[in-house]
């Protein structure tokens, strides 16, 4: 009989897989994942994790949905693949109509990729085109957040501020000009007014809105972006929002773009657009800036595509994911993760070690505080995410952050239990 144990997959996956953010040098092997239960993941072994950042922030609807699985295998017993230039179908014509119809009225096209760092790259190349297909050529600068994180493809790093997710390649990437953190509006409003005093090289403004995921899950008030937007309309800036953590439901509304007056031009989504069960990315935009690729001449045309653009079934259940955002018990669902996180935030706040604490929609993030300096190479990184492992929560700490970010179909009770044990793990820092 085949030998499927944890020890014997983790062995073999180690002969033959690298694994992303991953130093295997130091890092112990890693765990086989057989399958999935609604907020669960079960190990080879049969060991379950409460999957409490929603496994890289996609399963929005917790693991091997029965309704998402039905309608994938539905499509594709009809059409699994067909090329997109050319040719059309309609799940993606559907999913396009759809999606739009809860977006801004601003946004009325919808260009498909296959994941999250394209879905920026395709916006910033609309963006940049946008004023080369004018004969605005001088205006190629883009203004992006300090801390930011847009993806790990070239453009995308280009768009993240200097770190160590893009160090090794710094000197091959474009210049992007970078804003003080928006959690300082002050400083942060004041430096785009100093920029604006020189609009006519700037392009583009891309920012995540509300929340800086990756940065450290900073967030800062809407009030900040809607200055920031209007000062970039006013000096007629393309403003690119990614939306691709914060979309469908993440923030306490459909998209964090809802919490805002001034509306972005262009916006990236991705991660729970499918539920989290396919790869899928899109961005949007308004019929004025396609207009602007319109020619006889074919050089004006966007030149993007990917092999998957548009895949019939990850429009199928990106649409079956739609049905079930749509329902009330998924936004009960939210209100109530929402009301849990600031119940457990106002017990907490005392907490000598547990600092920063803040909420959004369904994230919560909060700092350990150690005395040791803040930031993604936090030493106390490793320790947490083992000891959350070994009580069968899976977190993913950002250096000394701590976040939950769970499907919204976990329990009270499963949220208390991650609670707890994030208490359990900052007495023992306290000694």
């Amino acid at each position: 009989m085949p030998n499927h144990s944890n020890a014997n997959l983790a062995q073999r996956d180690a002969a033959v897989i690298w694994h992303p953010f991953t130093q295997h040098q130091i890092e112990p092997l890693s765990i086989p994942i057989t399958h999935g239960e609604g907020v669960y993941l079960v190990d080879a072994d049969g060991k379950k994790y409460i999957d409490a950042i929603s496994s890289w922030w996609v399963s929005i609807h917790g693991h091997a949905h029965p309704y998402l699985a039905q309608k994938i295998y539905e499509q594709a017993l009809k059409l699994e693949q067909v090329i997109f230039a050319g040719f059309t179908h309609e799940p993606a014509i559907q999913l396009a109509e759809r999606l739009l119809g809860h977006l801004p009225a601003n946004f009325q096209k919808v260009f498909y990729s296959d994941n999250g760092s394209t879905a920026v790259e395709v916006g910033v190349k609309m963006a940049l085109q946008f004023f080369h297909n004018q004969g605005q050529t001088q205006k190629r600068k883009i203004i992006a957040f300090e801390d930011a994180y847009h993806g790990d493809t070239f453009g995308a790093m280009s768009l993240g501020a200097p770190s160590a997710f893009n160090a090794p390649f710094q000197d091959m990437l474009f210049e992007v000009e970078f804003l003080p953190s928006p959690c300082d509006p002050e400083a942060c409003i004041a430096a785009m007014r100093e920029k604006m005093k020189d609009a006519d090289t700037y392009a583009a403004f891309i920012f995540e809105p509300l929340i800086q995921g990756a940065g450290g899950m900073k967030m800062y008030a809407p009030e900040t972006l809607d200055a920031l937007i209007s000062l970039a309309h006013a000096n007629k800036l393309v403003c690119i929002a990614d939306e691709i953590m914060t979309g469908f439901g993440r923030t306490g509304k459909w998209f964090a773009m809802d919490y805002f007056t001034h509306k972005p031009d262009i916006a990236c989504f991705s991660k729970g657009l499918t539920g989290g069960m396919m790869a899928m990315g899109i961005t949007t935009c308004s019929n004025e800036l396609f207009d602007t690729f319109l020619s006889d001449d074919r050089k004006k045309m966007l030149f993007h595509s990917h092999s998957f653009t548009a895949n019939p079934m990850a429009c199928a259940v990106s649409l079956a994911s739609l049905d079930l955002m749509e329902k009330p018990e998924t936004w009960a669902n939210i209100a109530r993760i929402q009301a849990c996180h600031e119940s457990w935030v106002e017990k907490i706040r005392p907490h000598r070690i547990i600092q920063n604490l803040r909420v959004q929609g369904t994230i919560l993030a909060f700092e350990l505080e150690d005395g040791q300096e803040n930031g993604y190479m936090h030493s106390i990184r490793d320790d947490a995410y083992q000891y959350f492992i070994k009580k069968g929560i899976l977190m993913r700490p950002l250096g000394n952050t701590i976040y939950i970010l769970a499907p919204y179909c976990i329990s009270n009770d499963e949220l208390e239990i991650i609670y707890s044990e994030i208490e359990n793990f900052a007495a023992g820092l306290v000694g």
